[in-house]
């Protein structure tokens, strides 16, 4: 297969344009510019071809997956997910199966880009300076898909309960009386927010409710 025209797209820097004779377009980046020496008029058997086709499509993926750690941090399988993930357009394919995603994350691990310890110890930040509890931050940390055996390192970032339970009831209660249908509200927002009841429950005492387990 011969290559009819080369030019650089004018939408996206260091992204060259390829047209092929049979009329296909192929997007490519500067790496397979150099590494398969492209320029109009080469001809390409079919396992040139081949090769160029996939190393196109890699390039793409790993342009993605920077993209979307630009965008954000996240954790690996996070990433894969939105790698893999079906198009709103259901007519076309995913962008990577499960094994061209895993590989990309691969990638991203070995230059330090993508790093599945130091993200959870972002997310428990995070949350614990929202004022959340140990609980919600496992459920966030189960939500986007970090490891189990990561979890118990980034929880020993966790802030002290008391300061956070402690600002939670001033702003709560706001040295009202200790009623006890107000404690109850105030006690069942911080279970909901995440807290241990044993933590709860001396954030009360503190406060000067009587509390009986």
């Amino acid at each position: 297969m011969r290559i009819s025209k080369i030019a650089p797209s004018r939408h996206k820097d260091g992204r060259w344009l390829i047209w092929l004779e049979d009329g296909s377009l192929l997007r490519v980046g500067e790496a397979e510019m150099l590494d398969f020496s492209l320029h109009a008029g080469l001809e390409l058997d079919d396992a040139a071809a081949d090769r160029l086709l996939a190393a196109a499509r890699k390039g793409r993926l790993r342009e993605k997956a920077l993209a979307l750690l630009t965008a954000r941090p996240m954790s690996r399988r996070e990433l894969i997910d939105r790698l893999t993930a079906c198009p709103r357009d259901r007519e076309k394919p995913p962008l990577a199966d499960e094994a061209q995603a895993a590989e990309t994350a691969d990638w991203l691990e070995r230059l330090g880009l993508l790093n599945d310890a130091e993200y959870a110890r972002t997310v428990v930040r995070h949350y614990s300076a929202k004022g959340y509890g140990p609980y919600k931050v496992r459920d966030e940390l189960y939500r986007r898909g970090v490891a189990r055996e990561l979890w118990e390192d980034a929880l020993a970032e966790t802030a002290d309960p008391c300061a956070a339970i402690d600002a939670f009831l001033r702003q709560k209660l706001k040295g009202a009386p200790t009623d006890r249908r107000e404690l109850k509200k105030a006690s069942d927002a911080l279970a909901r927010r995440g807290y241990h009841w044993s933590d709860i429950s001396e954030g009360l005492r503190r406060w000067g409710a009587d509390i009986e387990e």
